[in-house]
This record gives C-alpha cells, sequence and structure tokens, in this order.
C-alpha cells in the first residue's frame, strides 16, 4: 500500500536481525530460513549467508545495489528466504583470515561433482596456487575434464571463504575463476601470491620447481618451493621429467601422485 507522501518520509530500513527475531517471537522455527550477515573481510565488506549449520553463500556487498537485491539473488539461487541477522556462524572470523578450520557448506543445487571440486578447493593452502588436473585428482576424479572443473569452480557460491581464486591454469597463471578481475587479483595480493614470481616461471616453462639438494619437486606457489635458493633452483616442464630425473613430489602441496 502506498503511504500518504508526508509519512513516507518517516520511512527507515528495520535494524539488523529485526526479521529474524520477529519470526522467532511468532514461533517460526530457524530452519525455515536462512540468515546473513555483514562481515569485514581483507578485501572489503561480505554478505555472508549462513543456516542450518552451515555457510550458504558470500558476496561482496558491492556487488549489489542493496541488501534487497542481495536477498533476492539468494532466493533465485537456493529457492530460500535469507533474513538479515546479527549473529555470525561460529569460526568466521578466523576464516576471513584464511584460517578455515571449522566452517561446514552447503553449496546449494550443485552437482555432486562440483561439490566434491569445490571440497577440494577448500584444501588448497592459503597464497598458493593449483591446476585444475589437481583439484580433479584431490577430489577422487581425475579423469574429470579441465573444462567441468573450471565450470565447478566458477559456480562456487561461497567465495574469499572457499577459495577459487586459488585455481591456475596449467601452466601456472592465476585463472578466471569468475570473479571480477580486481576482486580476484586483491584476493591473491593480500594472500602474498608474488605475481612477477609465478610469471618468471611460467615464462621459463617451469611448471613444478625442484630443490637441487633434496631433490624434491613441488608447485612453484608451494611453501617449500619458496624456501629453495636460486642457485639450488631445477625447474621442470613436468612431473614425469621430474621423476625421471629422480626427483620425488612434495608431500604437502602433492604435484603428482606420491
Amino acid at each position: 500500500m502506498r503511504l500518504p507522501d508526508e509519512l513516507d518520509t518517516l520511512r527507515e530500513a528495520a535494524p539488523a536481525g529485526f526479521a529474524a527475531r520477529v519470526l522467532d517471537r511468532v514461533g517460526v522455527p530457524a530452519h525455515r530460513y536462512d540468515c546473513y550477515v555483514r562481515a569485514d573481510s581483507p578485501v572489503g565488506p561480505l554478505y555472508v549467508a549462513h543456516g542450518r549449520g552451515a555457510v550458504t553463500g558470500a558476496a561482496a556487498t558491492d556487488w549489489y545495489a542493496d541488501d534487497r537485491a542481495f536477498e533476492d539473488a539468494y532466493r533465485a539461487r537456493t529457492g530460500r528466504s535469507a533474513l538479515s541477522g546479527i549473529k555470525p556462524p561460529p569460526g568466521l572470523a578466523r576464516a576471513l583470515r584464511g584460517r578455515d578450520r571449522t566452517l561446514r557448506y552447503a553449496f546449494g543445487p550443485l552437482a555432486d561433482e562440483a561439490r566434491a571440486v569445490l571440497q577440494a578447493t577448500r584444501a588448497i593452502p592459503f597464497g598458493q596456487l593449483r591446476p585444475a588436473a589437481w583439484l580433479a585428482r584431490e577430489a577422487g576424479m581425475p579423469g574429470l575434464a579441465p573444462e567441468a572443473v573450471v565450470a565447478a569452480v566458477r559456480a562456487n557460491p561461497v567465495p574469499v571463504l572457499v577459495p577459487a581464486h586459488r585455481l591456475c591454469t596449467d601452466d601456472g597463471l592465476p585463472a578466471d575463476c569468475g570473479l571480477p578481475a580486481g576482486f580476484e587479483r586483491r584476493l591473491r595480493e593480500w594472500e602474498g601470491v608474488d605475481a612477477e614470481r609465478v610469471e618468471r616461471f611460467v615464462r621459463a616453462g617451469a611448471r613444478f620447481l625442484g630443490s637441487g639438494t633434496t631433490r624434491i619437486f613441488c608447485y612453484p606457489t608451494c611453501a617449500h618451493a619458496r624456501r629453495i635458493t636460486a642457485r639450488h633452483e631445477v625447474p621442470f616442464t613436468s612431473a614425469d621429467e621430474a621423476s625421471a630425473a629422480g626427483f620425488r613430489g612434495c608431500l604437502s602441496c602433492r604435484p603428482a601422485v606420491v
């Protein structure tokens, strides 16, 4: 109903959590709807939706005109309503600092293989990059086509928290994970991915980096690879080449079946 103009000037946005409190007061159980909070992250404020014990969505607040636009997009994707809340899911603050240990995720209406790829994506360490073949193997589907892996990553409904921005191409360059380019770049910069170093190895055709002292090879962004001094770096174009040279794969970044 349209309010008289003089009354419409009194309109104010409801405070955060108001709708959820009303539903609680009238006896609507919390499992009938989801909630969302605005959370600060290293790359700006995010909407983080959650419900039934799991995180169900995330998005930068500036991707939407206002809260209503986010709520509409969320309902269109999940078929559930998300109400403004005030209490974040336990563990969110730590996860937003790159230390996700306890959060559970519900990815909504995605195929099982896409869910498996996104779970594998969570295993990419902070500040490192992995190609589609690695994700397929870690997801237990080594034969999954790279295009299917990339499609699953780009369907990620929980960016930042599920680190799709750590996907790289086969040659090691950061891949397009479906987020705005500047947003992806800020995430990688915040995590300390050394773009200049990555590009140097890509130009040299080095997909893997071995240590001449330990005889172990890694992905170039692996924490162990970053400790190899320049005079002991041994670049390889493939895992087979490294194995043929007597190097074994790193047990941490698992560049090959080890």
